[in-house]
């Protein structure tokens, strides 16, 4: 089976690929650089709905 590498879209041979999905490491580290850098987000919206606890009731 042959897919297309995430970080370059090249073929990659599925099969004995020790680095599956990528092509290579260079491009297994270059995914994880971009998670530690969080470049990859879900889009989330504040719950205005959720009001922060009044100061005053917490004593």
């Amino acid at each position: 089976m042959t897919v297309r590498c995430p970080t370059c879209k090249a073929p990659v041979v599925w099969k004995d690929n020790p680095y599956r999905p990528f092509c290579s490491e260079r491009c297994r580290l270059t995914d994880l650089g971009r998670w530690l850098r969080e470049d990859y987000r879900i889009p989330a919206e504040e719950d205005e709905s959720e009001t922060p606890p009044d100061p005053e009731t917490l004593q």
